[in-house]
């Protein structure tokens, strides 16, 4: 007869491998994913080091865990932030910007690791599927502007793609003014702008007056 573990001990289990991901997340957010070696993990995560192995067959599949958890949080907190601004597609827009450039900005290192840090094809495939529900938050937007008339004509899911592409590099990419120490608020607002003037051909303000 196989064997088959109780709900407690399910329960432990699942704890146990809460807090390998939570540790792991950890040490990516201080160093990037060269910090999360598996010792590293296990001793942080205060278990040993087959434990992690035998909830994670191997680092790839560890780190596309904390990837796909990580990157959830951050897009539900974008789509929040366009949901909860309510009133007309420019604001809603803005603010998905505002919430994903101040999240990114307040954990640079963990932003990096999300958005362009080399990694495994493991990683690689969960970062595209993620790349894509942002791009879905915004071209849902603009897809409810374009139908009530508050944005111009537009290929919604092209301009979201765009709009996404051009926040992470502003954000974290090679060229980015964070690198040089720019303000936060200064990029956020420039960031907003730019991103309200792509979809609209005007600023803001003008927009919402």
């Amino acid at each position: 007869m196989p064997y088959r573990r109780t709900e407690r001990a399910e329960a432990r289990a699942a704890a146990t491998r809460r807090r390998i991901v939570a540790a792991a997340r950890e040490l990516i957010a201080r160093g990037g994913y060269a910090e999360a070696q598996v010792a590293s993990v296990a001793a942080r995560a205060e278990v040993a080091t087959g434990t992690v192995y035998r909830h994670f067959p191997s680092k790839a599949d560890l780190f596309a865990e904390v990837f796909r958890e990580a990157s959830q949080r951050e897009v539900d907190a974008v789509a929040a932030a366009a949901g909860a601004a309510g009133g007309p597609a420019p604001a809603r827009i803005a603010a998905a910007v505002e919430a994903f450039a101040r999240r990114a900005l307040r954990g640079r290192r963990l932003a990096w690791a999300l958005i362009a840090e080399p990694v495994d094809p493991a990683v690689e495939a969960e970062r595209l599927v993620f790349r894509r529900a942002y791009r879905d938050v915004f071209a849902a937007v603009i897809a409810e502007g374009i139908e009530s008339g508050e944005l111009p004509a537009q290929d919604p899911e092209l301009s979201a793609a765009a709009l996404v592409g051009a926040i992470g590099e502003a954000l974290v990419g090679p060229v980015s003014p964070t690198a040089a120490g720019d303000g936060a608020e200064s990029v956020i607002a420039s960031l907003r702008d730019f991103c309200i003037r792509s979809v609209t051909g005007k600023e803001l303000a003008s927009v919402e007056a």
